[in-house]
Parts: structure tokens; sequence; C-alpha cells
């Protein structure tokens, strides 16, 4: 028998809004042992008056304003812009669209190819310092299964 989520799950919520949910059970809540990062995730710039008293509406507030933002970046890629935006979200734009120290990633450079079959090249960003990570792995993988529109 196929399993039906219920409408309380995860699966009921805008693609949005599932992306913000996978990205603060991922992230957490930073404290100031995290800093530059807040929130779920955020790095402070320079000039941003920001302190660890943010409450979790305002921390939840700048992750889907960062999101938005990383959407826009990414919009060109059509139905994979949530998906790409979100893994930038933590790896980082230049990761992903190359910058002049990373060149521009496999995944993109399939997208861009029209090639639907990008599930090894998404998962590939698991690695801290060279070293695959399985809890990244899952998150990517969490990702996928959450945002994957095919």
């Amino acid at each position: 028998m196929l399993h039906q989520p219920h409408s309380s799950s995860i699966y009921s919520l805008s693609d949005f809004d599932k992306a913000v949910a996978c990205i603060k059970f991922y992230e957490g809540l930073h404290t100031k042992k995290d800093y530059p990062y807040i929130g779920y995730g955020h790095c402070i710039q320079p000039g941003e008056k920001l302190n660890w008293s943010l409450t979790k509406k305002q921390a939840d507030a700048l992750l889907r304003s960062d999101l938005k933002k990383l959407c826009v970046i990414f919009r060109r890629y059509g139905a994979d812009s949530l998906l790409l935006a979100t893994l930038s979200y933590n790896v980082g734009c230049g990761h992903i669209l190359g910058n002049g120290k990373y060149p521009k990633s496999q995944l993109l450079l399939k997208i861009e190819a029209g090639d639907r079959k990008f599930h090894k090249e998404y998962l590939e960003f698991c690695k801290y310092r060279g070293k695959r990570i399985a809890s990244i792995r899952r998150r990517r993988y969490t990702e996928l299964r959450l945002l994957y529109n095919m």
C-alpha cells in the first residue's frame, strides 16, 4: 500500500515552506559560539546591525529573506531555482555558479544542458573540508526528496 502523507506533514507545505523547514531542521538555531552565523544560518554581513537576541520569529524572517534573495539569483533555472537556492544557502553561490576560486559546478552544467538526471551531482555537495560527511549527505537527500521537481 502506498503511504499517503498526512495533511499536517511537511509534504502539505508549499515548496518554499518545505525549503525553510528543511533548512531550519538541519541548521538549527545558531548561538553566540557560531559567529558570524546567527538565526538559522544567516551570515552577518559588514554593516548589519544584528545581535544574539534574535527571536525565533526574527530568525525565521531573516532566513526567508535570505532564501528569497537566493531564489532571485537562480531564477533563470526555473523549476530548479528553489533547489539551487536551498543548496547555496548551505554551500554558497560560488560553489554552484563558479567564481574565481571555483569552476561552475557539474550540477549546474547538467541543469543547463537540460539533463534531469543530476541526483548524483547534487549529492556530491556533502563534503566538509574535502571529507564526505554522512549528515550533510542526508541533508542533500532530504532536499532532493522535498524539492526536486520532475
